[in-house]
């Protein structure tokens, strides 16, 4: 009897039944089980993302030995139960020094990214909400960028900017301008034509107003999955130019430089180059499951 009173007090009132928020609760959690279930390789993708990060901002949980220090007698050990990576040819643990190496690797990718996403965001954007001469402009700048390979102009701005970490994620983030620009370019004309941003200028909202409230909170959606998807390849181009030694200088544990360090015992000692290898593929392929989730899987899934 007591179930059946809310029921008719709703009748009584003409109103209808509205849902209920516990049952709403608990089909979006069986949804997201159901998802995650399905898809154990995106499991593991978030799980070592998750140790990745970890051993960015806090190496100290996963690896507290100093990455600096070696031991003599212990020199070139292979992987083993008291070093799970083996030992490089100054006996220095090789697991510590990936784990504190992910700090300086990440924190490149993360300036090379946001560079990319700021000065390419801004370009697309503005190329695609102003038009006319200022589009044929940026526009011909970005096909520039994109005539020079990534690597190149990589090089050529690591040239004039000098050696270190910060000027190589600079360099990186440059070469990587012109992919945000086309993608937001291209989501500012769709969605300029829309009809609410045609409303809006109707009752003569101005155009930064429509720019910040309609135009850039509805563009920036593809964007920020193609900054995951990039995220991958920029971890990629800076441990390519650290092996090249454009990176931080020895003895700093950058992912590209520990594969650069054990080239030379390749023949001998495969674990120099292999651990730190894998942990680069793993990392890349791992953010690329994860950008392919965003990009409409999960809404295709709900």
């Amino acid at each position: 009897m007591t179930e059946l009173l809310p029921l008719l007090r709703d009748g009584a009132s003409g109103r209808e039944p509205g849902p209920d928020p516990a049952a709403g609760a608990s089909v979006a959690r069986s949804t997201r089980v159901r998802f995650f279930a399905r898809r154990p390789g995106l499991v593991v993708s978030v799980l070592f993302v998750l140790l990745v990060l970890c051993a960015a901002f806090a190496p100290g949980v996963l690896a507290s030995g100093d990455p600096l220090l070696g031991v003599p007698a212990q020199r070139l050990r292979a992987p083993s139960l008291a070093h799970v990576f083996g030992t490089d040819y100054l006996g220095r643990d090789l697991y510590t020094r990936v784990v504190h190496g992910a700090s300086l690797s990440l924190q490149a990718t993360v300036i090379a990214v946001a560079v990319a996403l700021l000065v390419g965001g801004l370009i697309g954007l503005l190329a695609g909400f102003v038009g006319r001469w200022v589009d044929e402009v940026l526009m011909r700048f970005v096909d520039t960028l994109m005539a020079i390979p990534a690597i190149l102009l990589s090089l050529a701005l690591i040239t004039a900017l000098g050696y270190g970490t910060v000027k190589v994620a600079i360099a990186v983030g440059v070469a990587s301008v012109a992919n945000f620009a086309r993608v937001m370019r291209a989501e500012t004309l769709r969605i300029r034509r829309a009809t609410y941003v045609e409303a809006a200028r109707a009752v003569g909202t101005r155009w930064y107003v429509t720019l910040s409230r309609h135009v850039l909170p509805n563009a920036a959606g593809p964007v920020l999955v193609l900054a995951v998807l990039e995220f991958g390849l920029a971890i990629l181009q800076v441990s390519a130019l650290s092996f090249l030694g454009y990176g931080a200088p020895p003895p700093a544990p950058e992912w590209g430089s520990l594969i650069a360090e054990g080239r030379n015992y390749l023949a001998t000692s495969w674990w120099l180059c292999a651990m730190p290898g894998f942990v680069i593929a793993g990392t890349v392929l791992s953010v690329n499951r994860i950008s392919r989730a965003l990009d409409g899987e999960w809404a295709r899934a709900r």
